[in-house]
C-alpha cells in the first residue's frame, strides 16, 4: 500500500538581513538626532527668551529706582556667597570730579565699585537668570554715587545731570558702535555662563573673544546675534530714558 506524499512548501524567511537591520537603525538613529537638536534649540529659544524678559524687568527695576533715589544703585560684590545682594558703598573720600574729597563728611558714602553684580536684594528681584547665574551689573560713578550731605543742604535731588553723559559704549562684535555714553550696563552671560558670577561667588572661566569683552570690566560691551561661540544677553540703560524719567517725577532739571 502506498501513500500519495504531497509536497510541503517551507515558508521563506520574512526576517531583515543584517545589512537591512543596519539601515534601519541608522534611519533611527538620524532622525533621533534631529529631533534632539529641534528641542535643544527650541529650549535654548525659551531660555533666552524667558531672560529676555528678566532683563526688562531689571531695567525697569533700575529706572524705578533712579526716579525714587536720584541715582542708579552701586553695583554689589560679585564674591559673597551669602548674605550679598545689596550695593556695596564706602565712606567718601576719593575724588571723582563730581565729588570733593574735602567736601564730604563722616556719614557721606561712595559706591566701592562701577563692575560688580546687579544689587538684587536691594532692588527686590531674581538674584540669577535661567541657568542659575548672577547678572553682571556695571554703573558709572556719576550716576551711582550717593548724595553727600552738602549737596543736599544745597537742594540738590539727583546725582547727575541733563549734560551728564556715561562712559560705557555697546559694540555689534565687529568694532561698530551700537550706542554710546551708557550710563549702565547689565549682561547675562548665557547658557555657558564663561565669565559669569555664580551664587556661589565664584566666576565661571572660559570667557573668550567677545564673551571676554562683557567679564573683562572695561568700558565696552558686545551685544549681537547668538552663535556657536557667544550666547550673551546684554541690554542697558539708555541715557535719554533715564533723564526724561527723572524728569517726569520733578527731579531734573
Amino acid at each position: 500500500m502506498s501513500f500519495l506524499q504531497i509536497p510541503v512548501k517551507m515558508p521563506k524567511n520574512s526576517g531583515f538581513t543584517l545589512v537591512e537591520l543596519t539601515i534601519v537603525l541608522v534611519i533611527v538613529a538620524l532622525l533621533s538626532g534631529g529631533l534632539m537638536l529641534g528641542l535643544s534649540s527650541q529650549r535654548e529659544q525659551i531660555q533666552n527668551k524667558e531672560t529676555q524678559q528678566q532683563l526688562d524687568v531689571i531695567r525697569d527695576a533700575l529706572l524705578g529706582f533712579a526716579m525714587a533715589n536720584g541715582r542708579l544703585p552701586c553695583p554689589a560684590d560679585p564674591t559673597v556667597a551669602a548674605n550679598g545682594g545689596d550695593e556695596v558703598v564706602q565712606q567718601c573720600g576719593v575724588a571723582r570730579g563730581h565729588i570733593a574729597p574735602y567736601a564730604c563728611i563722616a556719614t557721606d558714602q561712595q559706591c566701592t565699585r562701577e563692575y560688580g553684580t546687579l544689587p538684587w536684594r536691594l532692588l527686590g528681584i531674581q538674584e540669577s537668570d535661567v541657568w542659575g547665574n548672577r547678572f553682571t551689573y556695571f554703573v558709572g560713578y556719576e550716576f551711582s554715587d550717593p548724595l553727600i550731605k552738602g549737596e543736599i543742604d544745597a537742594g540738590r535731588r539727583t546725582r547727575f545731570t541733563l549734560d551728564t553723559n556715561g562712559r560705557a559704549k555697546i559694540q555689534d562684535g565687529s568694532g561698530n558702535d551700537i550706542a554710546s555714553a551708557i550710563p549702565a550696563v547689565i549682561v547675562s552671560h548665557g547658557n555657558r555662563g564663561a565669565g559669569a558670577y555664580q551664587t556661589t561667588g565664584n566666576q565661571l572661566p572660559g570667557a573668550a573673544g567677545d564673551e571676554a569683552e562683557n567679564a573683562n570690566a572695561t568700558l565696552t560691551f558686545i551685544a549681537r546675534t547668538p552663535t556657536d561661540n557667544f550666547d550673551d544677553l546684554v541690554t542697558w540703560i539708555i541715557p535719554t530714558v533715564l533723564k526724561s524719567r527723572l524728569v517726569a517725577v520733578g527731579k531734573l532739571p
